[in-house]
């Protein structure tokens, strides 16, 4: 990974143009790819810090960028789109993007969105502990504010999933297929009922604690 780079991938020159001028201005080292394919193996060669993606690109698209990125990289990915219904959010997500914008967008939204995913997200590394909750991946136990919580197998890995990317949103899908892997006929739902045991145990320990938020129409983060 190449230290505070920012790669866009953007057809578009005047938006190219405007993101690598607030990039630069921010102490970002931007840099421009219009073609998907092109950008899937600069990413391969050279991982940037974050990725800016737009989803219409000659090549290659977006979503299967995200899709080809995620077989090799936990490098970070914001969707910059100009779909704004939540089914295609939701695809976004699902493909493994970390957050989204929608078009058009403010300049300096974007740059906020950079400057909190950069925060919250170290690429290839998996942020399993903090000043208030921690993983013990050996026994499988979580522990919050220095005290175990007596969490089922399910409700750990669901658990375990949103502590380790914190700030990200995952969808019901994406915590189906990856907190539940052998159960192929599990509802969504059941992931909702999980997270209602999940925070009545989180609440036993610190009952001001707000850490599992609900993202309306997605689906769920972490974050402190």
């Amino acid at each position: 990974m190449t230290a505070r780079q920012i790669l866009i991938v953007e057809d578009e020159p005047t938006i190219a143009n405007i993101l690598m001028d607030y990039l630069a201005k921010a102490g970002y080292q931007p840099r421009h790819i219009e073609n998907g394919a092109v950008a899937l193996d600069s990413i391969r060669d050279q991982e940037p810090a974050l990725v800016l993606l737009d989803l219409m690109l000659p090549g290659m698209d977006g979503l299967e960028v995200c899709r080809e990125v995620r077989k090799f990289s936990n490098v970070p990915i914001i969707m910059v789109t100009a779909r704004v219904e939540e089914a295609d959010r939701l695809i976004g997500l699902d493909s493994g993007a970390d957050d989204y914008i929608c078009k058009p967008f403010s300049p300096r939204e974007v740059m906020a969105r950079v400057g909190a995913v950069l925060r919250r997200i170290q690429p290839g590394e998996v942020q399993a502990s903090n000043s208030l909750i921690e993983v013990d991946e050996e026994s499988q136990r979580i522990s919050m504010a220095g005290k175990r919580l007596d969490l089922t197998p399910t409700e750990y890995r669901l658990l375990r999933l949103l502590v380790t990317r914190p700030g990200r949103i995952y969808s019901r899908a994406q915590i189906l297929d990856l907190a539940y892997p052998d159960s192929e006929d599990v509802s969504d739902r059941i992931v909702d009922s999980h997270i209602k045991n999940i925070r009545k145990k989180l609440n036993a320990i610190l009952p001001n604690a707000e850490v599992l938020h609900s993202v309306y129409g997605i689906g769920y983060r972490f974050e402190i």
